[in-house]
């Protein structure tokens, strides 16, 4: 797909990104002329592969990976800081990290239900708390101070079969996403949700066993699985200043699914 440069001269962090959907929205972030900061807490792709951040670069495009712990304040705090240290504003936050443990209600014990709240919706409510708190202090650039873009899930909606705590979260987050839209609308923040359904990232896991894959074909209406790019394509757009008058919005990528 030939990128359109749609977010040049932008400046975006994008959580998760070293792997799976958050590294394809980060390398299409790239190509569409935004300058991407890696937040990870790791560098190593779990699909194997090169770096992140070295793929950007090599393609042309400006990248940087930090350490990023986004259930800590404190890391979230200097995440943000070092790109508006770096950039002078951010223009776009993508909440992207999860993690999930793949447990029904009276399976999951009280460390492992905090372990995923503690990342999907603790750690995207930090940075959003930071990144707002930058974004009101920032002009206002066709119509927007900034853009918050949340990847929530078609489980945020329906029910995660034997994944408890991820769907809770992911409700969570939509949740979330309509809040914040309402909340700075007037204050020129934009915020939306990404909810891709089955998509194939090449990553290890439950969710890409045989079973798994053979269940989710089944509920897909489309023809096909998807493929992070898909969801990589709908972030750009929420990011970009072609999407206007939409704030609150939770956009499916789920070829069908939930229509079905």
């Amino acid at each position: 797909m030939q990128p359109l440069r749609r977010l040049d001269n932008k400046h975006a962090i994008v959580t998760g990104a070293s792997s799976g959907i958050g590294r394809a929205i980060a390398r299409r972030f790239a190509a569409e002329g935004a300058s991407v900061m890696i937040a990870d807490i790791t560098e190593e792709p779990k699909e194997g592969g090169e770096p992140t951040a070295d793929l950007i670069t090599a393609a042309g495009g400006e990248a940087l990976f930090r350490h990023t712990d986004i259930s800590e304040w404190d890391s979230v705090d200097a995440m943000v800081g070092d790109c508006v240290a770096r950039h002078g504003r951010l223009d776009s936050l993508v909440n992207n990290a999860a993690t999930y443990n793949s447990l029904r209600c009276h399976e999951t014990p009280e460390d492992q239900w905090d372990a995923v709240m503690d990342v999907n919706l603790k750690g995207a409510y930090f940075c959003a708390r930071r990144a707002i708190r930058q974004m009101l202090e920032q002009d206002i650039r066709f119509e927007t101070r900034g853009r918050i873009v949340n990847i929530s899930s078609q489980h945020g909606m329906i029910a995660a079969p034997s994944d408890f705590a991820y769907g809770v979260s992911k409700a969570g987050i939509v949740y979330m996403t309509r809040q914040i839209a309402a909340d700075y609308a007037r204050d020129n923040i934009v915020c939306n949700a990404v909810a891709p359904g089955k998509i194939v990232t090449g990553k290890p896991g439950a969710a890409m066993t045989e079973d798994a894959l053979a269940y989710s074909r089944s509920r897909t209406p489309m023809m096909r699985l998807g493929e992070p790019d898909d969801v990589a394509s709908a972030a750009v757009f929420l990011a970009s200043d072609e999407s206007t008058y939409m704030t609150g919005v939770n956009l499916m990528v789920d070829g069908g699914w939930s229509a079905a």
